[in-house]
């Protein structure tokens, strides 16, 4: 089949069925890097020669290490490039990951220690303390994380029936490496806040296996989600290993899939759709 009619089947495809449009995957590696560099305005100051450089005029640091990885070796040790190869698709609906989709879950933890730090020491010198539902949380000034929490915070407390969701939490900032894995949680960097675990579904707690997961069962409503999407973070119950109690400040992410026409609600089935089940 020609390419053409492969891309005109998976367009009517998303017509008939919600898929997320063909189009979503194909905005350029060249767009995706303006899109992050936009979105930590702080610390990035532009590319060049395939390498992001930096504000402070430290060493450029590679977009593509050139080196070609399977999906956990992406999660292992990814690269720039590699954090941007998936496409996350948000808005107040559920999706349905299909196998290794893990939208966010893919880092580039050298850029994660030029964004935020690189050691707990560094980290902490940047966390400041917010106010959450009644606990003090600290969290990262840098990049606009905790002003950007805080407006998530503002927008929840409209709902006070949604507190039993947001509090007590399970953390934020904690210096320290991903479950059964050899690189930094982004809880290391004081950008991720993980939510009431009485109503978490975490892949490894339910049993699976890398690549081998059973369906989730989400418990917290998709307007929290919204939410946090709207103000800049990504959720973990859109990854194929999901956290459903988890969320971390990925802005890049969120603007990448703006600008790819990306939608959980065009991603998935009207069956799934949490606004019409009302989740």
């Amino acid at each position: 089949m020609s390419p053409s009619i492969d891309r005109t089947a998976l367009v009517f495809a998303a017509m008939v069925f919600g898929a997320v449009p063909a189009q979503a995957d194909d905005l350029s590696l060249a767009r995706k890097v303006e899109l992050l560099i936009e979105a930590y305005p702080e610390t990035l100051r532009g590319s060049e020669d395939g390498s992001i450089l930096f504000r402070d005029d430290g060493p450029p640091l590679p977009i593509d290490d050139g080196k070609a990885k399977n999906h956990a070796q992406k999660l292992a040790s990814g690269d720039i490039e590699d954090s941007l190869s998936q496409i996350y698709p948000p808005g107040p609906c559920e999706t349905r990951p299909e196998v290794d989709v893990d939208p966010g879950r893919i880092r580039s933890e050298a850029l994660m220690k030029r964004l935020y730090g690189g050691s707990a020491l560094a980290v902490e010198a940047s966390l400041v303390e917010i106010d959450w539902f009644g606990s003090k949380l600290p969290v990262t000034k840098r990049q606009g994380v905790a002003r950007a929490l805080e407006k998530v915070r503002d927008e929840l407390k409209t709902a006070p029936e949604l507190k039993a969701f947001l509090a007590p939490l399970a953390g934020t900032f904690n210096w320290r490496k991903v479950a059964g894995a050899s690189n930094l949680s982004v809880h290391s960097f004081g950008a991720a806040i993980d939510l009431n675990t009485r109503y978490a579904d975490y892949w490894i707690w339910a049993g699976g296996k890398p690549g081998r997961v059973q369906r989730r069962d989400n418990k917290f409503p998709m307007t929290i989600v919204d939410a946090f999407e709207r103000n800049g973070f990504i959720w973990g119950g859109r990854w194929y290993h999901y956290d459903t109690m988890h969320f971390e400040y990925r802005p890049e992410l969120l603007a990448i899939a703006r600008a790819a026409g990306a939608s959980a609600c065009r991603q998935t089935f009207p069956s799934e759709n949490s606004v019409s089940r009302g989740r």
